[in-house]
């Protein structure tokens, strides 16, 4: 964070465009309405134009996380704001650090209901971010936009809102002081040492790695202390990022969201360490023990919220990679006697788990995968190994929508090439943030799992004795002709000779492409 304008006199627009500046922002992503105009008066940064506010936060959602700096979105008073919501909200999960600035009409007519007012705009994007404020005074904006910047990017960072009535941009205001902040706060040695204990007397300890580990940049330094100590390595559930190099020897595997299935994964651990994740995540009711009953277990996480409901064992809050160092500093040599997680290598044909092998074997070596294709999760898992930091990109909240413009951001943010795995029901959601791909010249390739349903429903239905969901039935969707309809270059890949060809091509593309693949 770079000190910008010294404090003076200005109005609330040059203000604002201070603290964005301090706080490296660099590009502003939004859908312009009439009470944002006169914030977008001699912007000093491109716009990133979304046809929709979901794609608009999730392209903000994806950039944020790849670049590991804040990103800022600008919104309508409700109608904008509403539309943002599912995406906001997965913002939330994915601990993503987004500043939301929503337009709020004049306050000299606030009192008359007016058109395309926000009643009680602070309550309507709650309980979904860390701070929500309407400041009270014109004068008080760019203030208010500081401290919003901070909140969204203390850990667990997450995304903020702030709304601004039409009128208060032009106002004279004092420019705020902008201090310099170090937000990573180290772990207690104390509970550093006791989860050293744990570890350091079992004879089979696992480290379960969560979302958190990836936010925190602590992958090299969980692979040295899991190489170190002797670690089997798990992917907590449903996490939504890098966890681990799912081709190293020590790493085991992925955990699913069942209360049953977990113990089961873990049984051969005597002491087990979570960092970065809660214990657990579930998807469906269960019931005895969270985790072996033999086993030992502690958290190490930078969330309150991981630890207030930890279930048992034992908890140290702090930055998760200063903790994970500190453990390797103080853990003896051990050498690694546990299993290894397997790779598949599935027959010829067009079956998810196929597709996934050849497009991990042809994608280009540093590709980025961006996936939300919840029936192709276990064939991901099985075929295409992420194998570096900051190599994938998921959807923590389990709503659709948010993985398709979140690609366009992740692209925007770096500079490798994105590969999108996306369902065709997720794709739906959100499948006018193609036009914005194009508009940006998105390095992403999305290829498109096309199955004709929303089939990981149809697949789910077992758990609540169902053998027929209405509304699954997707057929006649055709990818290649809504992706042309928007100056996106597409091909449709129905069979396995065309397979290759059509990867080899999308990945040599420097802008964006999409595959409509259909699959059994």
């Amino acid at each position: 964070m770079t000190t910008t304008m010294t404090a003076g006199r200005c109005n609330v627009r040059e203000a604002a465009y201070a603290v964005f500046a301090h706080y490296g922002v660099d590009r502003l992503f939004g859908n312009p309405g009439s009470t944002e105009l006169p914030m977008l008066k001699a912007m000093p940064f491109p716009y990133v134009m979304g046809l929709n506010e979901a794609v608009v936060m999730g392209m903000a959602d994806g950039y944020a996380r790849s670049t590991g700096r804040a990103a800022l979105v600008n919104l309508h008073s409700s109608a904008g704001t509403g539309h943002s919501l599912g995406n906001l909200f997965t913002a939330w999960k994915n601990n993503a650090p987004v500043v939301v600035t929503a337009g709020q009409q004049a306050r000299s007519i606030l009192p008359h209901d007016p058109f395309l007012g926000a009643e009680r705009p602070t309550e309507f994007p709650r309980p979904y971010v860390k701070f929500a404020i309407e400041p009270a005074r014109a004068e008080d904006v760019p203030l208010a936009l500081a401290r919003a910047f901070a909140i969204a990017l203390t850990p667990p960072m997450g995304p903020v809102f702030v709304s601004i009535p039409v009128d208060d941009w032009e106002r004279e205001c004092d420019m705020p002081a902008l201090p310099s902040l170090s937000l990573r706060t180290f772990p207690d040695p104390a509970g550093i040492d006791a989860i050293a204990s744990m570890l350091a007397g079992a004879d089979n300890p696992a480290l379960v790695i969560g979302t958190a580990a990836a936010n925190a940049g602590a992958w090299d330094a969980a692979v040295a202390l899991a190489e170190k100590a002797g670690l089997s390595v798990w992917a907590a559930p449903y996490a939504a990022r890098e966890t681990f190099p799912e081709d190293h020897p020590q790493f085991a595997g992925f955990i699913n969201a069942w209360r049953d299935q977990i113990r089961d994964a873990l049984d051969p651990h005597d002491a087990i360490l979570v960092v970065g994740a809660p214990v657990f995540t579930y998807h469906v009711e269960g019931s005895g023990p969270h985790w072996p009953a033999h086993a030992s277990l502690m958290a190490l996480t930078d969330d309150p919220q991981h630890l207030s409901n930890l279930p048992g064992g034992g908890g140290v809050l702090g930055d998760i990679r200063a903790g994970l160092e500190q453990l390797a500093e103080r853990l003896p040599a051990r050498k690694f006697t546990g299993k290894t997680h397997q790779f598949i290598d599935p027959a010829p044909e067009m079956k998810a788990a196929y597709v996934l092998k050849r497009l991990s074997q042809l994608r280009p070596e540093d590709a980025v995968i961006v996936e939300e294709s919840p029936t192709a999760r276990h064939p991901v898992h099985v075929t295409l190994p992420i194998r570096r930091e900051g190599g994938f990109y998921s959807c923590a909240s389990g709503g659709l929508g948010y993985s398709l413009p979140g690609a366009i951001g992740v692209a925007l943010g770096q500079s490798d090439k994105v590969i999108a795995i996306l369902g065709d029901g997720a794709a739906m959601y959100t499948i006018q943030g193609l036009f914005t791909a194009m508009q940006e010249q998105a390095n992403v390739s999305f290829c498109i799992m096309n199955n004709a349903a929303y089939a990981a429903l149809t697949g789910f239905s077992s758990e609540f004795g169902m053998n027929h969901v209405p509304g699954c039935d997707l057929t006649g969707l055709d990818f290649a002709k809504l992706a042309d309809a928007q100056g996106v270059p597409s091909r449709v890949v129905a069979s396995v000779d065309e397979l290759d060809g059509a990867l080899e091509w999308s990945f040599a593309q420097e802008g964006p492409s999409l595959l409509d693949i259909r699959i059994a």
